[in-house]
């Protein structure tokens, strides 16, 4: 087994991982409220500014992205930043993105910071459950030094057992003004038996903070007498003008992922 893995044994099934799931929600919902009311504060001192949340992981982490851009529910200033972006705004081959290991290049950072258009008001949210690749912790430190603010959302026990692969030395938790533990244990995985690790945990939590913070926002807003920018679901039938109207505040700065 993996150093610092739960060697703790647990039993694998559909049902045990349901159960710890939803410990994992309840712990995590209650541990993180503070940190969720200081993202949310943030994301609304941008917005009122005419800012855009600026959201970006890779791996399984663009799920964190994907949860806060473009999403039914979720706010319309909002704009997922992908190592993609290399090919689909930059130009460069589709080969690219097979490059070994590729995130782990702090290079990275600064082009998909520039194809993003990013303006000064913008706010960064960033997910990485280790916080630990080169081009996150890079794209970090841009951040930071572009005077944007910084949500983090990555695992405490995890990226606090690891050295980062960055020539800082830093991880992301180090550098953010905010940081949402995600719960996860060293490694992700919430079960195990014997060498065996099951049930990566990381995803889960990641969007409930996500939509915390959303729903915090909006409750903020709401208070001052404020009408929130929401997405409805392009699915309903008046979605599409509902979301085209709001769109067009932002126009050129905001990219629904596909």
């Amino acid at each position: 087994m993996t150093p610092g893995t739960n060697t703790n044994s647990t039993p694998v099934s559909a049902a045990a991982y349901a159960e710890a799931a939803a410990a994992a929600v309840h712990r995590v919902s209650t541990e993180q409220a503070d940190g969720v009311a200081k993202a949310a504060a943030l994301l609304v001192d941008a917005l009122r500014a005419g800012g855009v949340v600026q959201a970006f992981g890779t791996g399984h982490s663009q799920a964190l992205a994907m949860e806060i851009a473009g999403r039914a529910g979720g706010l319309v200033p909002t704009n997922m930043i992908a190592l993609r972006d290399l090919v689909i705004l930059g130009g460069d081959a589709p080969d690219v993105l097979f490059t070994e290991h590729l995130e782990r290049d702090p290079a990275v950072a600064h082009r998909i910071y520039e194809l993003a258009g990013v303006h000064p008001a913008d706010v960064f949210v960033m997910a990485s459950n280790s916080g630990g690749n080169g081009s996150v912790v890079e794209l970090a430190r841009l951040v930071k030094e572009r005077g944007h603010g910084l949500v983090a959302i990555t695992s405490m026990a995890h990226s606090s057992q690891v050295t980062s692969r960055h020539p800082s030395g830093l991880r992301l938790f180090e550098i953010a003004d905010v940081v949402l533990d995600n719960g996860a244990p060293y490694g992700d995985a919430v079960l195990t038996t014997g060498e065996i690790a099951v049930g990566g945990i990381s995803s889960i939590t990641a969007a409930l903070l996500a939509q915390m913070v959303v729903a915090e926002v909006v409750r903020t807003m709401l208070a001052a007498g404020e009408t929130p920018p929401v997405y409805l679901s392009a699915n309903i039938p008046e979605g599409d003008a509902h979301n085209s109207a709001l769109e067009a505040r932002y126009a050129g700065r905001i990219r629904r992922p596909a």
